[in-house]
């Protein structure tokens, strides 16, 4: 079970590109649709829940856990509205690198020496996606590659903060994801707004309403399964089968013509995924940080 939930969320975020370009196309920024999917999906939950804020009392990694989700939802969510689809999912899965590093300080499980290889072949593939004909430089390019990465950074620490709170209330995690997807996105939403980057909301539509409840509804079930499955299952394995994303995102998106599948994306994205999945290959150089309360993938 805790698999097949973190399947779910991979399909709902692979293919969650495609009504976040409707939304912009009907005038709605993807940090107001964020915004809007998140508060609906809180209040949503609090319908249900009225007490899951109490679960905070005590935890204060709850709210680290808000930022992280926030962040998360803002960078891959806008990334994949105004980039490369297929790029932004790559540079986005480099999060199996970024999960090697963070959790040695916060689960207590240090890198092992082929550990550091797989983090070295996720490199050398960022190295080959980010190296365009027109780059001195194999650095991020433009906006959507900085909100690739830092969303995948942002995602690992996410699914690793909800190993280390697994005996936190389940809604309490639940409501830290939504509250920080929807607060972290309306902040950066007004910011960009006074700055003049993101555009103010549109009129209502009914077009566009019914499009974001739908959203709101689909990353509702999504983020329940995504700290059911994190919570129970080890973080590298947990990586490996939400690899299913770039499936999902690749070839929905290739199919709709919101990307391109270049030699150099091709050849960089498999060393990406190489890593990715030997980190999560069954070796024993990896086990939860509470056994206990883990099941097996």
């Amino acid at each position: 079970m805790p698999a097949l939930a973190l399947m779910l969320n991979a399909f709902v975020w692979g293919v969650s590109w495609w009504p976040f370009r409707q939304l912009q196309n009907w005038g709605l920024h993807p940090l107001w649709a964020t915004a809007l999917v998140y508060l609906v999906s809180m209040a949503l939950l609090f319908a249900w829940q009225p007490g899951a804020w109490r679960g905070f009392r005590g935890r204060p990694l709850l709210w680290l856990l808000m930022a992280a989700a926030g962040l998360t939802n803002v960078g891959f969510n806008w990334a994949v509205t105004v980039g490369d689809v297929v790029r932004v999912v790559l540079l986005f899965y480099l999060m199996p690198a970024w999960t090697l590093l963070l959790a040695w300080p916060i689960l207590g499980e240090k890198p092992t020496p082929m550990g550091l290889v797989r983090l070295l072949l996720a490199l050398a593939g960022v190295v080959i996606v980010l190296k365009t004909d027109g780059a001195a430089w194999p650095v991020p390019e433009s906006l959507a590659d900085w909100l690739s990465l830092a969303g995948g950074f942002s995602f690992a620490l996410t699914n690793i903060l909800l190993r280390k709170l697994h005996a936190a209330p389940p809604t309490a995690r639940i409501l830290a994801m939504f509250g920080g997807g929807g607060a972290t996105a309306l902040a950066a939403a007004l910011i960009g707004m006074a700055l003049g980057v993101v555009p103010p909301v549109p009129a209502p539509q009914a077009a566009w309403a019914g499009v974001g409840l739908a959203l709101s509804l689909g990353f509702l079930v999504s983020n329940i399964a995504l700290q059911y499955g994190a919570s129970r299952i080890n973080a590298h394995a947990g990586a490996l089968i939400m690899l299913s994303e770039v499936v999902f995102a690749s070839l929905s998106s290739v199919a709709l013509g919101a990307s391109e599948l270049t030699a150099r994306t091709l050849a960089g994205g498999a060393l990406i995924l190489a890593a990715a999945a030997w980190s999560a290959w069954p070796a024993g150089d990896s086990k939860p940080a509470n056994a206990g309360a883990q099941s097996a993938a």
